[in-house]
């Protein structure tokens, strides 16, 4: 039985052991931790840790609601990175318990509720991911269903009794949704008492979350406070926008760079982001050093820099990170290749097209471009065919040429946008 006085579980996943060393000074630190952070709650007390000369655990704690992760969702890894670099360590909390309720955050209605099943495939998806960015030496991965499915009637109640309605009720999408007469189940109210809980669970110093989960993280400092130990410091991070310069980074947006894309596509995606958002995509997804990254940002505003020189490198760093040096040389010149030669790539992907002609002996190009993976479905094909987005051997096909010749198609390669190709058989 887990007894809440206790206030911290004893797990056989023991933290792993890190040799004391002499850490950069504390301010130093803390300029590093900083960059690109969104609020720092208080500073102060993260400051007075880092003067102790000790490594600190630092918490980041993810649902598993989806197998795939895109750099975005990678921001938080990048700033664990860092701590890591420091000389801290990680602890990693994979909320298979917690993704039983569902994260509530920015939502106007319940979400849905996953299986198990669901979540342990989703989950492991997540960490093979997310060891593509940490260091395995200095993380502690953790299940949080270790401590929160043990719990009783008798530790629920008093782990709940810590918090007031009112209290929940602060929270922006609780109370947009109360006041706006949207419903509320009641185990939505136990998601932020449950995430604060794993701070308790494993003694974090430092919890990690998206701007959007503020609200998560104090209460965790609050009950930590409440159950007589040293509260965490909470540090949020913003949202990433994506290739679109406007909305957060979202497959449903269709604007993001996914950690497994391809060298050649991952380059092209963040050549094609607005330079507006170069510095901070260096802040919150590149492995450059904060002072680089300084010098890269005051360039910039001087005019001393040229914009896409910059964002090459940041390009190259980014796919570097995830798929290594060489890569990174062989995605640049594939993309010299396409946009300056305007030369079609050597290693185009192959796409077995069905070209059985209709009654009216065509073949209906919006949905072979579907099935191809050259777009999501056949309406984005329309409009991308209608907006001239879409070649056929190098030549444009003319707009709502939705039905072409099956000969036109046979052995033919065809273009999409800048960066999609495929090459029928």
């Amino acid at each position: 039985m887990v007894k809440l006085q206790l206030g911290v579980i004893e797990s056989p996943l023991t933290y792993i052991c890190i040799e004391r060393h002499s850490m950069l000074p504390a301010e130093e630190q803390l300029h590093i931790i900083a960059s690109g952070a969104d609020r720092i709650v208080p500073e102060s007390a993260l400051l007075e840790k880092l003067k102790r000369n000790e490594p600190l655990n630092i918490k980041l704690g993810v649902d598993p609601t989806a197998p795939d992760i895109h750099i975005g969702h990678a921001v938080p890894l990048r700033k664990l990175r860092q701590f890591q670099d420091l000389g801290h360590q990680v602890t990693l909390i994979i909320g298979d318990g917690t993704a039983l309720i569902g994260d509530p955050s920015g939502r106007n209605s319940t979400r849905p509720q996953l299986t198990s099943e669901q979540i342990k495939h989703n989950a492991q998806t997540y960490v093979d991911q997310a060891f593509k960015v940490l260091d395995p030496e200095k993380t502690t991965l953790r299940y949080n269903s270790e401590w929160l499915l043990p719990l009783t009637l008798e530790d629920l109640l008093s782990l709940t009794s810590k918090f007031t309605v009112a209290r929940i009720l602060e929270r922006d999408d609780f109370h947009n949704r109360y006041t706006n007469n949207q419903p509320i189940s009641v185990h939505e109210f136990l998601y932020p008492i449950m995430q604060a809980y794993d701070s308790v669970c494993i003694k974090a110093d430092v919890e990690l979350g998206g701007s959007d989960q503020l609200f998560n993280l104090l209460a965790g400092r609050e009950l930590m406070e409440k159950m007589g130990m040293e509260p965490q410091v909470c540090l949020t991070l913003p949202l990433l926008e994506g290739t679109d310069g406007v909305q957060k980074m979202s497959k449903s947006y269709g604007n993001y760079i996914g950690v497994t894309d391809e060298p050649a596509d991952m380059f092209g995606k963040v050549m094609s982001i607005p330079d507006e958002l170069m510095v901070k995509y260096f802040r919150l997804a590149s492995t450059l050093p904060v002072d680089e990254i300084d010098a890269i940002e005051a360039g910039l505003a001087a005019d001393e820099l040229h914009p896409n020189k910059v964002k090459r490198q940041l390009a190259a760093n980014i796919v570097a990170a995830y798929h290594g040096e060489e890569a990174a040389q062989q995605a640049e010149e594939q993309f010299d290749l396409v946009f300056k030669q305007h030369e079609i790539p050597d290693d185009i992907p192959e796409f077995a097209a069905d070209l059985t002609p209709n009654d009216e002996g065509k073949v209906y190009l919006a949905k072979l471009l579907a099935d191809a993976g050259l777009a999501q479905s056949a309406g984005e094909a329309r409009r991308l065919i209608d907006g001239g987005g879409v070649k056929v051997n190098g030549e444009p096909v003319p707009a709502k040429a939705y039905n072409v010749d099956p000969a036109m198609l046979a052995g033919a390669t065809i273009q999409v946008g800048k960066r999609k190709f495929a090459k029928l058989v």
